[in-house]
């Protein structure tokens, strides 16, 4: 049986990636890589992340446009500039706490 890394980052944490120049909001984590093999055949071989580590769904940002982006623990630090992100879904899944950070909104139980 594999065992599972403890993901390092958290769901509201603000982080940045470590080779291109985007960040975003961690919104959701996979335990290890979930997306399809052509997704994960895209990235250049040389930068193509290992699958056995968590990976992360953000609500991203870069200098022109706000996106989803899916990226491996090993390409992302904390982001510590302390700018907020400007992501439009952000308010969907989070709400921002007086000292800047991002709190996961509480859902409805059915």
């Amino acid at each position: 049986m594999r065992s599972i890394r403890q993901a390092k980052f958290q769901i509201g944490q603000v982080v940045s990636h470590r080779l291109f120049p985007f960040r975003g909001v961690i919104f959701d984590v996979d335990p290890e890589f979930a997306n399809s093999d052509e997704w994960y055949e895209a990235i250049p071989e040389h930068i193509r992340p290992r699958k056995d580590q968590p990976f992360y769904h953000l609500l991203a940002e870069n200098a022109e446009s706000e996106y989803i982006a899916y990226v491996s623990e090993q390409n992302l630090v904390p982001d510590e500039s302390g700018e907020p992100v400007r992501h439009p879904q952000i308010a969907e899944f989070f709400v921002k706490t007086p000292d800047g950070r991002y709190e996961p909104k509480p859902t409805a139980m059915h």
